[in-house]
């Protein structure tokens, strides 16, 4: 199992600190280093700066979101991020959530996941430097009727083939990245809990003739480094908070569903209650420890070693790492017991 690294969003005032988290990640042997976006800064910028500031680690966009970019605009990216890099880009799409999509990019949030297997099939049509003629619901390239001809990419990309990841949480966006993806981006993941998408996921690799071989498991988990598991779950309770109470509108929230999923039903509707009356300390006490604690990696190096150890017989090929802690310190040590922990568990 390897191990990866997630800086979040951009510009929070941490932005020197990250750009030093990504070069001891690179240093310490991480596989790759993912990077956000949602309404804030773009993941691409970023990506490309980190690039040039490390030498070995992958950069990733977890996500690029679907509705902010067309999918030609996308290939040319991760065509050129992959070239900056030397090899090193793995592109992650997503399609946000309705929210953003209409509120901050003004396209409709209808029919995600038809739109995604659309926008997956033309940025691979792209990359494969093909001239570019596609004939879908969502996108006709070239527009009938107008000036416009079949055009190719002209960047040649150190790699044929980048690597596709999806982020996925429901069991049919699961079965959609299982059969088109290379890698599927995780959050709020349990090994006890694994079935729930490693079902879909297998089912679509199995339409199309393939298996789980081969196939990057890839979710983000928080980490929270201390002899106190207690103390390190109330750490990460206003970040539950967050996404399962306000990632969404009351009717529309993904991963309040994936809570509900998991048997927190009575948790779920509390949080989200609180939250969105904006009682926010409210809403992250009512998370529950154990929700916490097995979605997280919490405690000292001998207790996050058992949790990695369970990650990876649950079948997760790349454990992605947000460590908790607001100083560089904290998250350079954070990342340090990581690699520790994983060696102790027999993983490295």
């Amino acid at each position: 199992m390897r191990l990866g690294i997630n800086l979040g969003y951009w510009g929070l005032g941490m932005d020197a600190d990250n750009i030093a988290v990504a070069q001891e990640a690179d240093r310490l042997g991480y596989a790759v280093c993912w990077a956000a976006e949602a309404y804030g800064s773009d993941a691409a910028t970023v990506l490309s700066y980190v690039a040039a500031k490390t030498e070995r680690i992958d950069v990733g966009s977890a996500i690029f979101q679907i509705p902010a970019r067309t999918p030609a605009m996308t290939a040319m990216t991760a065509a050129t991020l992959d070239t900056l890099s030397g090899g090193r880009f793995r592109l992650g799409l997503g399609v946000s959530g309705p929210q953003v999509s209409e509120g901050w990019y003004g396209v409709r949030f209808d029919k995600p996941l038809a739109r995604t297997r659309e926008y997956v099939e033309i940025i691979r049509k792209a990359m494969s430097r093909e001239r570019l003629v596609h004939e879908g619901a969502n996108w006709t390239l070239p527009l009938p009727g107008g000036p416009g001809k079949p055009i190719k990419l002209t960047v040649h990309p150190v790699r044929e083939h980048i690597p596709l990841y999806i982020a996925a949480i429901g069991p049919k966006n699961l079965e959609l990245t299982g059969e088109i993806a290379d890698g599927w981006l995780g959050i709020f993941f349990s090994p006890e809990h694994a079935a729930m998408s490693l079902d879909p996921l297998t089912a679509g690799r199995a339409r199309s003739g393939r298996t789980l071989e081969g196939f990057d498991l890839c979710p983000t988990v928080n980490l929270a480094v201390g002899e106190d598991v207690k103390a390190g779950a109330d750490a990460l309770r206003s970040y539950a908070a967050l996404y399962i109470g306000g990632m969404g509108s009351k009717e529309k929230n993904f991963y309040n569903q994936l809570t509900r999923r998991m048997g927190y039903e009575q948790a779920a509707d509390e949080i989200q209650e609180k939250y969105l009356a904006k009682d926010y300390a409210g809403a992250a006490a009512a998370v529950p420890h154990d929700l916490i604690d097995a979605t997280s990696l919490i405690g000292d190096t001998a207790r996050i070693a058992d949790r990695m150890q369970a990650y990876a017989d649950a079948g997760v090929t790349t454990l992605t790492l947000a460590p908790s802690g607001f100083t560089l310190d904290e998250r350079i040590r954070a990342l340090r017991t990581g690699v520790e922990a994983l060696e102790r568990a027999g993983l490295a």
